[in-house]
């Protein structure tokens, strides 16, 4: 077979300052240390600063880097399992115990983004419950969810049950604990950070992250939407009803 046009492109200068750095930090650096700043780190390596960004931007997405508010490009742990299974994603009340449980945040009457809306076949502009979740392992947060949930199902959700903030979302989701499920369905996407999930992730605005939507279905129609955002420099994701994740601290 001939040389394909690909087998002739070269290969990009970052990716080889990819692969030097990657050595780099294996060798010379420990969990957690601060990497010296872009001028030294060109310098060192004779490139200009953008393909040094390229390739720190690569690491970061491998989860070999991490950038920290305050503090700058550490070097990051390895990636430990998140369960994101049945029991991962229940709507059950926190157990203090469950070090990764999901915890209720707030929850507000919102029109859903226009891919939700088509998901939960609703008519564009019509109000949903959105709860937020937190979910949080030796003390670090590892994701943040949006549960888009019709009212129609928390059709006993009154106002009195339902005050603002935690104790709102927990009233939803206690009215959805009623639902008999018949199944779900997952999808997963590399994605960006938004500035809100940033905020709640502790990251950077633009920081790579993990993206699970899960659909929840009975009676024939879907009764809620999750969707997920997970910190792709610290998660590895695991489908399935495993044991509770294990972070290490950075």
């Amino acid at each position: 077979m001939g040389t394909t046009q690909l087998e002739t492109v070269p290969e990009p200068k970052y990716w080889h300052l990819k692969t030097v750095l990657s050595e780099a930090l294996d060798s010379e650096f420990a969990i957690g240390e601060i990497l010296p700043n872009e001028r030294e780190l060109a310098a060192r390596f004779g490139v200009a600063r953008a393909t040094l960004r390229q390739a720190l931007e690569q690491l970061e997405l491998e989860g070999r880097l991490q950038r920290r508010r305050g503090v700058g490009t550490t070097v990051a742990p390895p990636r430990m399992g998140v369960a994101v299974g049945d029991r991962a994603h229940s709507w059950e009340d926190a157990d203090d115990a469950d070090d990764a449980a999901w915890q209720p945040v707030d929850s507000t009457e919102a029109e859903p983004p226009a891919a939700v809306a088509r998901l939960l076949d609703v008519p564009p502009g019509t109000l949903v419950h959105t709860v937020r979740r937190t979910r949080v392992s030796h003390g670090q947060p590892i994701a943040a969810e949006l549960l888009y949930v019709p009212s129609d199902s928390v059709a006993g959700l009154t106002a009195i049950d339902a005050p603002p903030g935690a104790a709102r979302a927990r009233a939803v989701l206690r009215e959805l604990r009623r639902v008999a499920l018949e199944g779900r369905e997952q999808s997963v996407e590399l994605g960006s950070a938004r500035a809100d999930d940033a905020k709640q992730l502790d990251r950077l605005p633009g920081a790579p992250v993990l993206v699970v939507t899960t659909r929840y279905t009975a009676a024939g129609h879907t009764v809620a939407v999750a969707v997920a955002t997970y910190r792709a420099d610290t998660c590895r994701l695991t489908f399935g009803d495993g044991p509770a994740v294990e972070l290490l601290a950075s």
